[in-house]
């Protein structure tokens, strides 16, 4: 009762003009930064910062809180529109976004984000609010050894991403593998395939890569499909609303729930992160969707999956950051350089000497969610406008802007230089029918899986020692079951056409 005592004041004082004004100003801002590929909810977080000096600790962080929710759901719409991850939680909503849009349901589809994206959101702000110290001691029990079973039961995900053509789809998670390999090591920090190069050392950076594979691959090959004299716009329907009906949300509902349980529990373990949690909602609804087959042409259920999961990944990471002190992702350890400029100390004891700070959050987050929902659904008309600029005029414009948000990801030109090499490698993809998916999944989990086995065996002494973890145990045999499930799934449909021939 003292909670919901606390949850009410807190409503009440984010409610005020001042504050409302400030949180507004900060979705707005986060969509905008979220929308730009390169320029990630982490840079407007970061950019923020200096402003709250002046705010009381309350209303500076509820101003950040709005910036960090702004910058999340923003990345859906570039993804939609234009085929471009905005921030790298949006990859899995170019999947079928873009395709969508193609098919002239980009309403539709902008429409699905933007409400699945704020119930996602409140979601996992209402698990945030009540259960946040129950939950974050489950994520205490969490080595690196139950850190590594759920990189390699994600990593089993390509499997069914793959389904159709194994070999394929196995080849190109393989070179989104050797990719992870370039640069130091981790743990150690032994160069690898850096051929004497400097700027290798690093490795690639996840954004410059993801502008390449989606961005600057899709402008190749539009510029190669594009007939002389033939400047081709993509058609929008006109929608009433968000684009769907009450029939289609009470059909995405479970898809929804499933998916937010998902980014919540991912969201909560540092350092996985809300690409992560995307990809696994996504493959989680296509494997139980009736209709898999329609998923990467348009189906709109792996927006709701991938938008609800990257979403709810928001309350997740900020339940570690607010009972442990520890962030939960890039934007909140962000967030907490915010708490300690105004002198607030994260951990267990900020819910006993800061109780209205924390509560003004937890109320903050759910406005800022519904904040969110009005601004971009009120904005939603002037996003499509974006489909109908012919494409001469679009191309050059959006590879300007990949170029500016590549750089400013690292403020180094070899991230400019490295997303017209992942160009090419998504421009091959697409001549050879490669999927990207895989590529995009292993590279991703490649560096994690490595440096929690690392971790994992530098503590246990031995990778057997990793089987006496219960946690590790179902996430392993789950996903070796998941592996001989698709496997013998793909044999038997080959025996099938082997016979029907």
């Amino acid at each position: 009762m003292q909670a919901l005592g606390l949850l009410g004041n807190a409503f009440v004082s984010v409610c005020q003009p001042a504050s409302l004004l400030l949180m507004i100003a900060g979705v707005a801002v986060g969509i905008i930064f979220g929308s730009i590929p390169g320029l990630s909810a982490s840079m407007a977080v970061a950019l923020f910062l200096p402003l709250t000096f002046s705010m009381t600790p309350s209303m500076g962080m509820n101003t950040l809180v709005a910036v960090y929710i702004g910058g999340i759901s923003g990345g859906l719409i570039s993804a939609i529109l234009l085929n471009m991850p905005g921030t790298a939680s949006s990859i899995a909503t170019t999947f079928d976004g873009h395709p969508m849009a193609k098919n002239g349901e980009a309403m539709k589809a902008l429409g699905l984000g933007i409400v699945f994206s704020a119930m996602g959101s409140i979601f996992s702000f209402i698990v945030l609010t009540f259960c946040a110290p129950s939950l974050a001691d489950i994520a205490l029990k969490f080595t690196p050894a139950e850190n590594f079973g759920i990189c390699f039961f994600a990593l089993t995900m390509v499997a069914i991403l793959a389904s159709g053509n194994m070999i394929k789809g196995l080849l190109a998670g393989m070179f989104g593998l050797m990719f992870t390999m370039i640069g130091m090591a981790p743990i150690d920090g032994t160069p690898r395939f850096t051929f004497g190069a400097s700027n290798l050392m690093a490795g690639f950076d996840t954004l410059p890569t993801l502008i390449g594979i989606f961005a600057i691959s899709d402008i190749l090959c539009t510029a190669e499909s594009m007939g002389s004299g033939k400047l081709e716009t993509i058609e929008v329907k006109k929608v009433k609303g968000f684009g769907f009906s009450m029939k289609e949300f009470v059909y995405h509902l479970p898809n929804f729930l499933r998916s937010s349980i998902i980014g919540t529990g991912i969201g909560i373990l540092p350092g996985i992160g809300g690409s992560t949690s995307g990809m696994l909602a996504y493959v989680t609804a296509k494997n139980m969707s009736k209709k898999r087959d329609e998923f990467g042409k348009g189906c709109p259920d792996g927006i709701v999956a991938t938008e609800s999961a990257n979403n709810a990944t928001i309350g997740g990471a900020m339940i570690p950051l607010l009972v442990l002190g520890i962030p939960g992702d890039g934007v909140t350890a962000m967030m907490l350089g915010g708490f300690l400029i105004h002198g607030l100390s994260a951990g267990p004891l900020l819910f006993v000497k800061n109780a209205d700070v924390v509560y003004g959050i937890f109320a903050a987050c759910i406005v800022c969610a519904l904040i969110m929902l009005v601004v971009e659904w009120t904005c939603i008309k002037g996003f499509v406008q974006v489909l109908k600029v012919p494409k001469h005029i679009l191309l050059p414009l959006i590879l300007v802007l990949c170029c500016v948000g590549a750089f400013a990801t690292n403020n180094r030109i070899f991230d400019v230089q490295s997303i017209l090499i992942f160009g090419i490698v998504g421009y091959l993809y697409h001549k050879f029918s490669l999927p990207t998916t895989p590529f995009v999944l292993c590279f991703l989990i490649g560096e994690m899986l490595e440096t929690y086995l690392r971790r994992g065996i530098m503590q246990y002494k031995s990778f057997g020692a990793f089987f006496a973890r219960p946690i590790f145990d179902v996430f392993f045999f789950v996903a070796v079951g998941v592996l001989v499930w698709s496997v013998y799934k793909e044999y038997k449909a080959y025996l099938a056409k082997k016979k029907a021939a």
